[in-house]
């Protein structure tokens, strides 16, 4: 199964909008996602309250996986998603 991993660059990590911003874009892929901090249990990367639960906050580092037709582009999009600062933008 086909991975990334990645350190979260938004100041507030993954919670209120960039988090948002995240599970929008996860939940538009081609491929399912699942994210996970460590070696903890992944959550599907399109629920809200599986990315929520994570609690990644800045500058954590965090599995992307995914499998089945377009899982590649699936996780480069996303990959670069969360390293870029969605607390500075105006929007993804």
């Amino acid at each position: 199964m086909p991975e990334r991993t990645v350190t979260v660059a938004a100041r507030s990590g993954l919670h209120a909008r960039p988090a948002k911003i995240f599970v929008e874009a996860a939940a538009r892929q081609p491929a399912p996602v699942r994210i996970r901090m460590g070696d903890g249990d992944a959550v599907p990367a399109g629920s809200m309250l599986g990315v929520l639960t994570l609690g990644a906050g800045h500058g954590a580092v965090v599995t992307l996986e995914a499998d089945g037709p377009g899982a590649e582009d699936a996780l480069a999009a996303l990959a670069d998603l969360l390293a870029r600062d969605l607390d500075a933008e105006g929007a993804a």
